[in-house]
């Protein structure tokens, strides 16, 4: 009788063995989907083996059901609010990270839940000043919005150079539910140009300090950011860290990674004082409500003055004052994992922060060589930060769902206007075209403005895409004057154009170049949005408005200088035609004078432009006359005319309606004439066009009479427009048309 019994026993305790197996396994699964693990995070780095012992898994059971009871308890008053107010936002939560153990170790504790609303705006704070820096900030901007759940707000404190560049990238850029305010730098410079500064950041990088004063007054909190941050996570994360802070914390700061404050780099180094090794500023969390009653503006003034008795000046900015300051008052700080702010400088310690690429969230270019910096890891770090820089911003226009966003006034007209299109209209896709906001980065490299007392001084004026770039250093060559381009690029292009440019020393040696990226959106070329966008980006009275294909002759700039003087243009309106001519050589023994030219095109090795294709367009300058001619002389406009021409610079505008190939240039000069501008072509100037391969469009409108077809509706709908603007005058444009 005991056998049976005792079979069933063992049985019974077989079955509840795998019982208890099979709910440790169940927890311990289940919860690395759908909570915190019960095994180690790798945010602990190596652990000890009784860490998984029973009093341990005992420990962590316990924690995961107290986590689990307070998420329910937060469900049931979610819904519960839900039912009361049903215009109320759901919440959602966010996992942020906290610091364990020893606090000088950074090393981090297992996932934390953190309650950030849905629709919740995130305040980020970005110093930002000149051209190199306008470029860093985007970079930083895309991986932002790359992983972003929330509405931002961005506030830029800039110069006059970086705010003319962001706003209007920005404006053309469109991202739903991101907002930009902009504050003028030179208004803070009092506050801080009294602190000798050997950073190489210059008074700007002193600026953080003075963001209690700077941000509006009911800013309550901001996250402060360097302009060499690539973000590789979310950052609501972040932004839910300062629901953490104590009543006294008011900072939230990593430590910094590198020996600088430990003053043992090299002999007599002599650092700022700091607490342990100090913390970095390149990514700060700010409670300003808090830092505004403690009287912040007087405590770090009070604490810089006190220093610089002994150490003259600062080496790293802001960030030696803003750890002289913790050094005496430690408990405002709050000491964020390292990595918040992974830092590759020189003689980082950075490998410590983490163990897996899931670990990074923040990475930090701080090393004056950034990209060239050394760490085990560069290459790493270096295709994350590609992938942002070369990533297409136009991929980033995403609509929050659930999240209300007021329309900006370019992205409402632009829908409007897009609504009221027909897309069976067989020129759906050239109308749609023409209203396309492309996004545009003014000054893309250094720019140096002319001086503003030359009455006379004149801009050349183009556009060019990529497969043009060879054009560059010969156009800078013969052409010593200011130069505004507009070049067509997808964002990677963009990068291959700035290292080509910087490893050009005919390109990098010019100040007065003017690169504006126009980013690539649609299927057609958009040749009079990117002409429009060089034109009102020139800087000088005056403006040469040609193609990029064209080189002008030797001592052309000073020629029109002294042209424009003499025709008294600045009382007078007129346009100054350059004679066009072409090679079908692409070796060419450039032409020194006037002279030069005639015997050559005597020859056959030069041909008025294009009199064996489209002979009317240049016909009306009337090259057997040029020939003789040695004063300036008027000729009439006449259909399909489209000289190259010296303007003022507030002529008129390109029709962008003609987008690729067809039209373009003949609708401006019929606008000039509309204004009764007087053309007049000058007898000892001129430009020769080099041979290239056709474009794309070209080739369309050969191929496609679709293509031809819209072109000239959309012409017979210019003359119409025309009409209506300018009257009886505009009439003759029809008439000569339909003569033809």
């Amino acid at each position: 009788m005991l056998c049976p019994w005792r079979g069933r026993l063992k049985v019974l305790l077989a079955t509840l063995m795998l019982v208890l197996l099979i709910s440790w396994l169940y927890f311990l699964l289940g919860n690395l989907e759908y909570g915190p693990s019960l095994l180690p995070s790798p945010c602990f780095g190596e652990q000890p083996k009784w860490y998984l012992d029973h009093k341990a898994l005992a420990s962590q059971v316990q924690k995961v059901e107290e986590e689990n009871h307070l998420l329910r308890l937060q469900l049931i008053r979610s819904q519960a609010q839900e039912g009361t107010d049903s215009n109320q936002q759901r919440s959602s939560f966010v996992e942020d990270q906290d610091v364990l153990g020893d606090r000088s170790s950074n090393r981090t504790g297992c996932l934390k839940q953190r309650m950030v609303q849905k629709c919740e705006l995130i305040h980020v704070a970005i110093v930002c000043a000149g051209y190199n820096a306008s470029r860093d900030v985007v970079t930083l901007v895309k991986s932002i919005l790359f992983h972003r759940k929330n509405p931002l707000h961005f506030h830029l404190i800039t110069d006059h150079v970086a705010q003319k560049i962001l706003q209007t990238l920005f404006q053309s850029w469109m991202v739903p539910s991101v907002h930009v305010s902009f504050y003028n730098a030179d208004d803070l410079k009092a506050e801080v140009s009294w602190i000798p500064n050997k950073h190489y950041s210059g008074i700007y990088g002193l600026m953080k300090l003075t963001l209690t004063k700077a941000l509006p007054s009911d800013l309550s909190k901001v996250i402060v950011l360097d302009t060499d941050i690539t973000f590789a996570t979310d950052i609501a994360e972040l932004w839910a860290v300062l629901g953490k802070f104590s009543d006294k914390q008011v900072i939230g700061l990593v430590e910094n990674q590198s020996d600088w404050y430990l003053g043992n780099l090299w002999k007599n180094h002599k650092p700022w004082p700091a607490l342990g090794r100090g913390f970095n500023t390149g990514v700060i969390l700010l409670l300003l409500d808090r830092l505004r009653r403690i009287g912040w503006e007087q405590m770090w003034r009070l604490t810089a003055e006190r220093e610089l008795m002994s150490m003259l000046s600062t080496s790293l900015a802001d960030q030696d004052i803003f750890n002289a300051v913790i050094k005496r008052s430690p408990m405002l700080v709050y000491r964020l994992p390292c990595f918040w702010n992974v830092q590759l400088s020189d003689h980082t310690r950075s490998e410590q922060c983490y163990t897996e690429v899931s670990d990074l969230k923040v990475i930090h270019w701080n090393s004056p060589k950034k990209l060239r910096v050394k760490n085990k890891h560069v290459e790493f770090f270096r295709n994350l930060y590609l992938t942002f820089l070369e990533y297409d911003g136009n991929l980033l226009r995403r609509e929050l769902f659930g999240c209300a966003s007021l329309p900006s006034l370019s992205s409402g007209q632009f829908q409007q206007a897009l609504e009221e299109l027909d897309e069976d209209d067989p020129c759906y896709d050239f109308r749609r075209q023409s209203l396309i906001q492309h996004r545009v980065h003014l000054f893309f490299l250094h720019y140096e403005d002319p001086p503003l007392t030359d009455a006379a001084d004149v801009t050349l004026v183009a556009q060019l895409s990529m497969d043009r770039l060879q054009m560059l250093e010969a156009i800078c060559k013969h052409w010593t004057g200011p130069i505004s381009l507009a070049l067509y690029m997808s964002d990677a292009e963009a990068q291959q154009f700035l290292r080509y440019a910087q490893a050009s020393e005919v390109l990098s040696s010019r100040r007065n170049v003017a690169y504006h990226i126009v980013y690539k959106e649609g299927q057609f070329y958009p040749v009079n949005f990117l002409r429009n966008v060089a034109l009102k980006n020139a800087q000088t009275p005056y403006v040469f408005l040609t193609d990029i294909d064209f080189l002008p002759m030797y001592g052309l700039y000073d020629y029109l200088r002294t042209s424009i003087l003499q025709q008294e243009l600045p009382q007078k309106k007129a346009a100054l035609i350059v004679p066009a001519f072409e090679t079908l050589h692409y070796r060419l023994t450039f032409p020194k004078s006037k002279a030069e030219l005639l015997s050559m095109l005597d020859m056959g090795s030069l041909y008025t432009f294009r009199y064996h294709v489209w002979p009317q367009g240049h016909a009306p300058t009337d090259y057997a006359k040029w020939r003789t001619a040695t004063v300036p002389y008027r000729v009439e406009w006449q259909p399909h005319f489209e000289p190259y021409v010296v303007v003022r610079r507030d002529c008129p505008l390109y029709d962008q309606r003609f987008v690729g190939f067809g039209w373009n240039k003949v609708s401006h000069v019929m606008e000039l004439d509309a204004q009764e501008y007087e053309f007049l072509v000058l007898p000892n100037a001129f430009i020769i066009h080099m041979p290239h391969a056709p474009s794309f469009d070209i080739s369309k409108f050969r191929l496609s009479s679709g293509y031809r077809d819209c072109l000239e509706t959309l012409r017979e709908e210019f003359h119409q427009d025309l009409s209506r603007k300018y009257g009886a005058a505009a009439l003759k444009y029809l008439t000569a048309e339909r003569s033809l």
